[in-house]
């Protein structure tokens, strides 16, 4: 019987991706900005539809069918709705993306077929939240679950609400556009000088430095927030319906000034706008939370959409809802799209069965990108002139544990890249958590990055609740968790004045490179079965020093996208104050390399995030 295979797509708007599954199984998936190194692509993604075929052994015309993560025809419904009921005010707005739609963007059928050299075969298009719920609920351990997706806009819908049983998803209700809480809390990330699509991230970590002080000027002026989590958006205040920014000028004056000018100084205003903001934000999530147990009586949450990438929401629903678990998909943006609306094909149109364990995923740990030879990497550096060692694994181990433990700084290149934003220990950089200077440093002379930004820390599953106050896996780094009381260090006399960023050097824990400034972390378990290398490499650095915690942040500096191949990660490495790079099986150290010289600057390439 001939395998089924079909291929999921997601274009065009941001997040571009491509995923891949074979009777039902998730053969490969990735972002297209991995390969074309433009941070958020929204282009079709060619490089990683070439990948994914790559890696399954196939041909496009092998395939069963293609999906499409959303309805563009809908989406423009809604988009040329909204410019005619704020005629003529959305009129430069439209000016500028109507021709795009009009040319291009409605025609998404055709574009993919002529992009992949006239495919002939079946093509499918599933609605965004559709293919965000079933990229939440069919890759999960769970065989029944609530199913919650919030992000900024689909086609109608900003968020929905949902229940999965066995191969089979019904959307219950959902909210519908202008009111979101994505653009909400994009709209504030542009307020606060941030980009949006990308900085909200920094404004979730710029929260704990602030008070929250703008909280009831947020319900009282700008959300009508009711019981259930549903509520409206007082449009007065924006301007993202038909104007080219997210904010107006009646924000400005809510909140004293105009938006924050990006890369200029961080003030405790901004601090403090973050903090409101996230309380806001948390509090919508949770009330969704509760409303969609009371509305299924389900005990398993599955989370999806670019809000359940906000891991101190996630971590609230975790410890305060009423679910007994949660699964969030680990690449819960756009791009997770394209492995939704393939399952959906197989599930839907392919009729197929779904059990699920109850216990273990189906992502294969988000490890679905490339990997690289050994041959391939030492042929690499041998034409670059590197000077390396190749080393037996055990050595090679013990010899990384040895430069954390002593204070250096790691690149660490190994296996498959992950899908998502998140580095999970293939293309990561990493450091001792226990040195207090050590997230000054990586930020400032690593990622080339704003001080105030935390890390993460990746710690053996077994060994989590030693450190933090979590009673379960966090793989894919996407739960806040407290530091255990035992491990915090009370704060000295002489720094309990201090405000907002001054606060950044205090050491506040065991673990301080990890500890954020409220003790709180984003958590990373490594469990031995999803990433050997890397949890051998954890438990060699506990052998060393009695931790089996490591830093772990992205294998990249600000605004470029993660490292995918060897080149890329060389030359990262040789860009940066990394130290060290272990790349495959072999050993580069920086003080060892010729001098490295690039034609010109290259961090004009790379747009601020």
């Amino acid at each position: 019987m001939a395998d089924t295979i079909i291929l999921g797509i997601s274009a065009y708007f941001h997040d571009s991706a491509a995923a891949l599954i074979r009777n039902g199984e998730i053969v490969a998936a990735a972002s297209e900005e991995r390969f074309s190194r433009e941070k958020g692509d929204s282009a079709f993604p060619s490089q990683s539809v070439a990948y994914c075929l790559k890696e399954a052994g196939i041909a496009i015309d092998d395939l069963f069918a293609i999906g499409f993560y959303d309805k563009p025809v809908l989406k423009f419904d809604r988009i040329l709705s909204t410019y005619l009921s704020i005629a003529p005010r959305g009129f430069t707005q439209f000016r500028k993306s109507g021709p795009i739609w009009l040319a291009e963007k409605l025609w998404i059928e055709t574009n993919i077929r002529k992009e992949l050299g006239g495919y002939k075969g079946s093509m499918y298009f599933s609605e965004h939240h559709e293919s965000h719920a079933a990229s939440a609920f069919y890759p999960s351990p769970f065989q029944e679950a609530a199913i919650l997706t919030i992000d900024g806009v689909g086609e109608w819908a900003t968020s929905s609400q949902a229940l999965g049983r066995g191969a089979e998803i019904e959307i219950i209700k959902e909210m519908r556009w202008p009111d979101s809480l994505g653009l909400l809390y994009s709209a504030f990330t542009y307020y606060t000088g941030f980009k949006v699509n990308s900085g909200e991230y920094k404004v979730m970590g710029l929260a704990p430095y602030g008070t929250p002080r703008f909280v009831q000027t947020i319900y009282d002026n700008l959300v009508d927030l009711k019981d259930d989590g549903s509520f409206a958006l007082n449009q007065d205040y924006f301007d993202y319906l038909g104007g080219l920014t997210m904010t107006n000028e009646n924000f400005d004056r809510l909140f004293g000034g105009p938006p924050r000018v990006p890369e200029s100084q961080l003030t405790q205003k901004e601090m403090d706008l973050a903090r409101s903001v996230q309380d806001v934000c948390e509090e919508i999530m949770l009330r969704m939370a509760r409303s969609l147990h009371a509305e299924t009586g389900q005990k398993n949450l599955c989370l999806a959409g670019g809000v359940a990438l906000n891991c101190v929401g996630n971590g609230r629903i975790l410890r305060e809802g009423p679910f007994e678990d949660i699964w969030i998909q680990p690449a819960a943006g756009d791009a997770g799209g394209s492995l939704g609306v393939a399952q959906l094909i197989w599930h839907r149109e392919c009729k197929a069965p779904r059990q699920a364990d109850g216990r273990k995923d189906s992502m294969k740990g988000a490890y679905l990108g490339p990997s690289f030879t050994d041959d391939e990497i030492e042929s690499y550096l041998k034409r670059v002139g590197a000077i390396y060692t190749k080393v037996e694994r055990d050595h090679l181990l013990r010899e990384t544990a040895k430069m954390l433990a002593e204070g250096k700084i790691v690149g660490w290149f190994n296996g498959r890249m992950e899908f998502g934003p998140r580095a999970l220990g293939s293309r990561s950089i990493l450091g001792d958590p226990r040195n207090s200077t050590m997230q000054a440093e990586m930020n400032i002379k690593i990622k080339f990055r704003e001080g105030f930004r935390p890390f993460a820390p990746s710690v053996l599953s077994e060994r989590a609740a030693d450190y933090f106050d979590l009673d379960r896996d966090s793989p894919y780094m996407l739960i806040v968790a407290p530091v255990k009381e035992e491990r915090r260090i009370p704060k000295a006399p002489e720094t309990a004045e201090l405000w907002g960023i001054d606060q950044l050097n205090v050491v506040r824990s065991d673990i301080p490179a990890v500890t954020h400034i409220d003790y709180s972390a984003r958590v990373q378990t490594v469990s031995r079965d999803a990433n050997r290398d890397y949890y051998d490499l954890i438990s060699e650095f506990d052998r060393l020093t009695g931790c089996p915690v490591l830093v772990n942040t992205s294998f990249n500096v600000r605004g470029e996208p993660i490292v995918c191949t060897p080149q890329e990660a060389y030359t990262c490495f040789m860009r940066t104050h990394i130290d060290t790079l272990v790349i495959g099986p072999f050993l580069l150290h920086k003080g060892e390399q010729e001098k490295f010289v690039e034609a010109e600057d290259w961090r004009w390439r790379y747009q601020l995030d």
